[in-house]
């Protein structure tokens, strides 16, 4: 008799490139935590290595930083010949950055910076309203119109249907925000042996790719603060590193406050 077998679909392994994705998820997290310094990244990954062999015979660290070279996430083209990470690197580190900062959350409603006032928007609302002249036809709640012209002119004769039948669906109004990101590089985010520093240029970094994936609209601007305040790029975020400093957060304050008055939006906040 013949039929279907169904078994549990097991995808054909290539241990090479497990070792390389292995590695990498490693190296990125290294380069965070030593501030960007390639160097001493791969030592203390020829180090676990050791510890916890994470490569074998047929591939070993050496190929590992070939394949990073080859595949765009290290380049030794500057003036000092030093290794250094490439901007396609920094991105996947803030890309990790969100998935471990955001990717456990359950299952919820949708977002996109949903307000509770109608206008302007791709996702339909539930209020309805006359109809205006300018209001889009897919706007049209064609049921709900239906209904009004067999109310309002009965059942009888031609079959009429007015303006003053029509009904239109609001959209939900989105919005725009302007959000400052202060990260603080005192010598307190160390203090006592205890690394802060870390953990905080994790969550700016996933808040950072988030903001720039989910709401290219908005605006982001990142500053750090010791002894005074300034502004650094987005892309220097895993560089960052915690200096002889004390913790002067009325300057980070003042100049969060000064990069918003600048922009235009209403939504203003500050992390």
């Amino acid at each position: 008799m013949k039929g279907f077998r169904f078994t549990k679909y097991i995808p054909p392994q290539d241990p090479e490139k497990n070792t390389f994705e292995n590695l990498l998820n490693i190296f990125l997290q290294l380069v965070t935590m030593t501030g960007g310094d390639v160097a001493e990244a791969l030592s203390w990954l020829s180090n676990l290595d050791k510890r916890y062999q994470f490569t074998n015979p047929n591939y070993g660290i050496g190929d590992f930083i070939e394949e990073l070279k080859s595949k765009g996430y290290l380049t030794e083209e500057n003036q000092k010949g030093e290794i250094k990470i490439t901007a396609k690197a920094e991105q996947n580190i803030r890309k990790n950055a969100l998935e471990e900062i955001f990717g456990k959350l359950k299952r919820g409603k949708g977002g996109h910076h949903k307000t509770t006032h109608s206008g302007p928007g791709d996702e339909k609302g539930t209020d309805r309203r006359p109809y205006s002249f300018g209001d889009s036809l897919d706007q049209i709640a064609l049921t709900d119109s239906i209904r009004n012209a067999q109310v309002n002119h009965g059942f009888s004769g031609d079959y009429l249907l007015t303006e003053d039948d029509l009904e239109v669906v609001e959209n939900e109004f989105r919005t725009q925000t302007s959000t400052v990101l202060m990260i603080d590089i005192s010598h307190s985010m160390i203090l006592y042996g205890e690394d802060r520093i870390t953990p905080a240029k994790k969550v700016g970094m996933a808040l950072a790719e988030l903001i720039k994936t989910r709401y290219p609209k908005d605006t982001l601007d990142v500053i750090v603060f010791g002894n005074d305040a300034w502004q650094i790029e987005i892309k220097d975020l895993p560089y960052l590193q915690v200096g002889p400093y004390h913790t002067n957060t009325v300057a980070g304050l003042e100049l969060a406050m000064d990069l918003l008055r600048r922009r235009k939006n209403p939504n203003k906040q500050i992390f």
